[in-house]
């Protein structure tokens, strides 16, 4: 029986593709073997010594202590593209209620009293003020054209605006994916001076931590449009608010509400919003699950921010070993041996390192005892081993 704990309220629809007579799923709970999570920050939570596993309903894990689990041998996992369409949904509408001053327009209306003969004269004497612009024709800068930033171009494109990415990082995949319409920077500058609206679709990372400051700010044109509905930490918030007073900047929609620009007339804060769909949620619950399933039982790794992808065939007929240790030459050696001495054939091997962690998936022909499995945890830079006795 696996133990999961949920530290956020989890989609039903990926909850009931935990088998009950396989997992007890509790919001408090002893000893777990995995945790579910959405937003909540782990970083001061106590981890049970018993976790093996941690699953992030959602693409973003900085409310994640991802080097501890890195550490403990502990795999995190994630759901990248199971919101992608939510987001790209909001940054549409941002770009709206932006260009069409709806926010001004739809609190200057809920404050109009009078009758409505009165309230029609106020509207047809002040609506001038509210005067927006069209999407059509202007262009939209993305960086980041990842899950969401490729959804976001075609998207854009189809509005008929014109369209610039940057993501020197770009995956085949999603390359596949965008459209051949999408005109490609030569680097990040480029994109901020020719943009009249701005999207980022980027990780938090050293890299990316205020990749605007104030010199990128002056880059951009007069008036544009910033929309972060990514990472905050990205703009420096010092710089963003002299640019929005100087009105280079003249709009900034974010889903990232703080105290410094809260208040400020050409902001559009919303409560994190992005992946707060009753669909995306489902989708991030059902493929978390499914993800969090596939390790547990037969020890395989899909969408893990600190390990490597791994998927070995099952074999019925053989216990499977599934070994986190550091990447360091030998280890594999060293576990083989100690398998041999205890007599037992491999029938199959997998291993597979990403920086400094390494993955192995081993299936023996017959059972390992309670020694052998110590023997093995005993091995230095071994992190985690599990024996899985049944691979289906």
């Amino acid at each position: 029986m696996f133990k999961i704990l949920t530290l956020n309220n989890i989609s039903s629809q990926g909850l009931n593709q935990l088998p009950r007579e396989l997992y007890e799923v509790a919001s408090e709970i002893q000893n777990p073997d995995g945790i579910l999570v959405r937003s909540q920050d782990m970083h001061a939570m106590e981890m049970p010594s018993s976790v093996k596993v941690v699953g992030r309903a959602g693409a973003g894990v900085n409310n994640l202590p991802i080097k501890i689990f890195t550490e403990r041998g502990i795999p995190v996992l994630n759901t990248p593209g199971a919101n992608a369409n939510a987001v790209r949904e909001l940054v549409i509408a941002g770009m709206l209620l932006a260009s069409r001053n709806i926010c001004q327009s739809w609190d200057y209306v809920r404050q109009l009293k009078g009758t409505s003969a009165e309230i029609d004269r106020l509207v047809e004497k002040n609506k001038k003020q509210f005067v927006g612009s069209e999407l059509l024709g202007k262009t939209l800068g993305i960086i980041g054209l990842g899950n969401v930033g490729v959804k976001v171009a075609n998207a854009a494109l189809k509005l008929g605006m014109n369209v610039v990415g940057f993501d020197p990082t770009i995956t085949v995949n999603r390359a596949w994916e965008l459209s051949s319409e999408v005109k490609q920077a030569h680097n990040l500058d480029d994109l901020l001076m020719e943009s009249d609206f701005i999207s980022f679709h980027v990780p938090l990372t050293n890299d990316t931590k205020n990749m605007v400051d104030a010199s990128r700010l002056q880059l951009m044109k007069d008036g544009v449009v910033l929309l972060n509905f990514a990472r905050d930490g990205l703009i420096d918030k010092d710089a963003l608010l002299e640019a929005l007073n100087q009105k280079k900047v003249s709009v900034y929609v974010n889903d990232f509400p703080c105290a410094d620009l809260n208040q400020h007339p050409n902001v559009i804060s919303l409560p994190h919003l992005g992946a707060s769909t009753k669909e995306a949620e489902e989708n991030c619950a059902v493929m978390i699950v499914k993800q969090m399933r596939d390790f547990l039982e037969a020890g395989t790794i899909s969408n893990s921010v600190n390990f490597p992808s791994i998927d070995m065939a099952a074999n019925p007929d053989a216990i499977r070993l599934a070994i986190s240790n550091v990447n360091i030459p030998n280890m594999v050696a060293q576990i083989s041996s100690k398998l041999a001495a205890a007599k037992l054939n491999i029938v199959s091997l997998m291993n597979k390192s990403r920086d400094d962690i390494a993955y192995t998936l081993i299936d023996v022909s017959a059972d390992v005892d309670d020694d052998l499995m110590k023997n093995i945890s005993d091995i230095k830079g071994v992190l985690q081993v599990r024996k899985i006795r049944k691979v289906d």
